[in-house]
């Protein structure tokens, strides 16, 4: 078996493997660059929109690495099956725990063993939420493992005995893993070194100071007769700072009141350190 996908699309990594032969293909990792590992069921699902725009190009200029582990590899028996009945009754399919053990083994080979320079991931919706923090966390690392989950989920052994991180997207169940990770590895690759460009629209954006971002404007000056706030037209650049700032405040008071509250403490922690 080959992978078509283009090299900047990531393929299978050469590691030693208890699997055959036919399960890789011979591309190098480059050294440095910060790699995301993802075991799935539907491999073709990536590169996705991660092989688009910002992401893609970063992609392809080797910029980050994205490797496919596909979970059927290491099925048993003649049809590769990966799931089993719940112990206790119930409806739909768990992950074996053998099946994931050996696709999480080939996955952390060669990978550090220090987690928070190699996070291993489940994405599961009862994990903890995932925001602008873990993004910037995992991208201070050197790479990750996601596991992508299906059907009712992974055998919990597997979560116990490698230690695995658990996180959501959100409070809503999605069919598979497939989605959320590739809009956490997007919200984390955005943030390695080059991709963006631009490190100043890092820091002005939602999340990156703990308040949503305050509105954004262009030309024309006045558009059916909505003009641009007169502030920003002034070429003060305090009052336009001030501006943007009460007005992320305000918005994030508005819409995202834990948010906001969590700002609020923070500023108070930050003023008694002084």
């Amino acid at each position: 078996m080959t992978d078509s996908a283009p090299k900047s699309h990531g393929r299978l990594a050469v590691r030693p493997t208890l699997k055959p032969s036919e399960l890789m293909t011979n591309t190098p990792d480059l050294a440095g660059v910060w790699k995301a590992k993802v075991i799935t069921l539907f491999p073709e699902a990536f590169p996705g929109v991660l092989g688009e725009s910002l992401t893609g190009k970063a992609l392809q200029d080797g910029k980050w690495q994205l490797e496919k582990i596909r979970l059927r590899e290491f099925g048993e028996g003649k049809h590769r099956n990966v799931d089993d009945t719940p112990a206790g009754g119930g409806a739909g399919m768990v992950i074996r725990p053998d099946v994931m053990g050996n696709a999480i083994d080939f996955a952390m080979n060669g990978a550090p063993q220090d987690r928070a320079q190699w996070p291993l991931v489940y994405l599961s919706p009862r994990g903890k939420r995932f925001d602008q923090a873990t993004a910037k966390r995992w991208s201070k690392a050197r790479g990750i493992t996601m596991i992508c989950g299906r059907f009712e989920g992974v055998d919990d052994r597997v979560l116990f005995h490698y230690g695995i991180e658990e996180v959501s997207l959100g409070d809503f169940v999605l069919t598979g893993g497939e989605i959320a990770a590739q809009a956490m590895i997007d919200a984390t690759v955005r943030l390695l070194p080059g991709v963006l460009g631009n490190a100043e629209s890092i820091e002005e954006e939602s999340h990156a100071n703990g308040l949503l971002e305050h509105p954004q404007f262009t030309r024309p000056a006045e558009w059916r007769g909505l003009p641009i706030p007169e502030v920003l037209m002034s070429g003060h650049h305090g009052k336009i700072a001030e501006w943007r700032q009460k007005m992320a405040e305000k918005i994030t008071q508005e819409r995202r009141p834990d948010m906001w509250d969590a700002y609020q403490a923070a500023q108070k922690t930050q003023k008694a350190k002084k």
